[in-house]
């Protein structure tokens, strides 16, 4: 934490395990090309938060941004509660192991949605309030969700 770490557009997914404060996030990177996005739906499984990046200077992706993050909140894959019962019973640290190998598949109606407004160091940038007014953010009622300004290069935000 407390670092900048260099990095470049994801292609596929990368997974890491981070660590603050005894308390474990694994965190997947999934990449955001057209063909990647009908996979997406195998990762929901569990999660808690989704965390978007969007590139503040590209006005014409935002609409693509927009819709996506729509399509994700409404995705809803039903569970047997027998199945859920079971998996639940087992343990938080067994449930950490098997939701690597075998997630149970689940929706993101409790997530709650970070927007990372990328890119603030470029000029003609869209501010945070402009991107959040065109995503209609404030449509966003049952998730919590916050939009953060941000520059990838400098680590602010």
């Amino acid at each position: 934490m407390n670092e900048v770490v260099h990095t470049s557009p994801t292609i596929g997914s990368n997974v890491e395990e981070i660590v603050v404060k005894n308390t474990h996030f694994l965190m997947w990177d999934i990449g955001g090309q057209e063909s990647l996005r009908s996979s997406w739906n195998t990762y929901y499984a569990n999660t808690e938060f989704i965390i978007l990046v969007v590139d503040s200077t590209d006005r014409e992706r935002l609409a693509i941004s927009k819709e996506e993050l729509y399509r994700m909140l409404a995705h809803e894959v039903k569970t047997s509660p027998h199945s859920r019962a079971v998996f639940e019973a087992a343990g938080s640290d067994f449930q950490r192991r098997v939701a690597l190998l075998c997630p149970l598949p689940q929706d993101l109606r409790k997530a709650a949605v970070l927007i990372f407004a990328n890119k603030q160091d470029m000029k003609d940038c869209m501010s945070a309030a402009e991107i959040s007014k065109y995503l209609t953010l404030s449509s966003i009622k049952d998730h919590p969700w916050h939009i953060q300004s941000c520059c990838a290069l400098t680590g602010e935000g």
